[in-house]
């Protein structure tokens, strides 16, 4: 390995593994289970094919024919409605609710900013959650080791948003 391009290091968790098989699934096109097992080994994770299928399985992980005629993985991020509203998916919504009942400890809006405070070192993941899903309002997010900064586009949409967090976080 050369010194000029780090390896990622990731703790051996589910989260941690979950997290790295999105990721592969966003930057590659994958139409394998075993390419997949390939590219997670490159990250320094071993996972068997019973596992990985099932993690695909939670993601809700669909082999989906591309504009190019591949048929490779997908995950779904939730979707656009009208009237300027966004939806995020049930199943997305639902894995967020999972991220953040365990993550977020408080939240907070001061004008179109959303506080999130989380334990120590935990507040970067928060906002990669945050950040993965189109959220109608939801500029971006800025994260410390224990807490979040989510901008949003005016004040009412931060108390809305914030609302809407402690809601998921409540589950």
């Amino acid at each position: 390995m050369s010194e000029s391009s780090p390896s990622l290091q990731r703790p051996a968790t589910r989260a941690a593994r979950l997290s790295a098989i999105e990721q592969a699934l966003a930057t590659h096109i994958v139409t394998s289970q075993s390419q997949l097992s390939r590219i997670l080994i490159d990250e320094g994770i071993v996972v068997t094919q019973a596992t990985l299928s099932r993690d695909l399985d939670e993601m809700h992980a669909v082999k989906t024919r591309l504009k190019d005629g591949t048929v490779a993985y997908t995950v779904e991020h939730g979707s656009a409605a009208g009237e300027g509203e966004t939806v995020v998916g049930e199943r997305s919504e639902a894995q967020m609710a999972r991220v953040l009942s365990g993550l977020v400890t408080s939240v907070a809006s001061a004008r179109n900013l959303i506080v999130v405070h989380t334990p120590s070192g935990a507040a970067q993941y928060v906002a990669s959650v945050v950040d993965k899903q189109p959220i109608d309002g939801v500029l971006g997010t800025i994260a410390g080791d224990d807490t979040v900064l989510v901008i949003c586009t005016d004040d009412d949409t931060a108390a809305a948003r914030a609302d809407w967090l402690l809601a998921l976080a409540s589950k």
